[in-house]
């Protein structure tokens, strides 16, 4: 039997489709995970589409990880940002308030 794809679905939809194909489901981060309703998988283990027996443990996470990030899509801004960073200004000649290096 394959895998569902879990991710992106409601904690109590995820239950019912593990349920639905024979296999039992497993939040390590969640220890009420019988309560958890409306909370949203992000990771699961094994992933989507590997074979497994019926009647096996998948392990699903709701909440990323150290260092997993969790910002969502970076997509790029258009238009781009100039490049060559910021310039720093040069000083008037004259000017009252000039600026000078030690």
């Amino acid at each position: 039997m394959r895998v569902p794809r879990l991710v992106g679905l409601m904690a109590v939809d995820a239950r019912e489709t593990a349920r639905a194909r024979g296999l039992f489901l497993n939040a390590p981060d969640r220890p009420e995970f019988h309560l958890t309703v409306v909370d949203y998988v992000v990771r699961q283990f094994p992933q989507p589409g590997a074979e497994v027996p019926r009647d096996s443990m998948v392990y699903v996470w709701f909440d990323f990880g150290d260092g997993e990030g969790g910002g969502g899509v970076r997509e790029p801004r258009i238009p781009r940002p100039p490049k060559g960073g910021l310039q720093r200004e040069l000083d008037r000649p004259g000017d009252a308030f000039e600026v000078s290096s030690l």
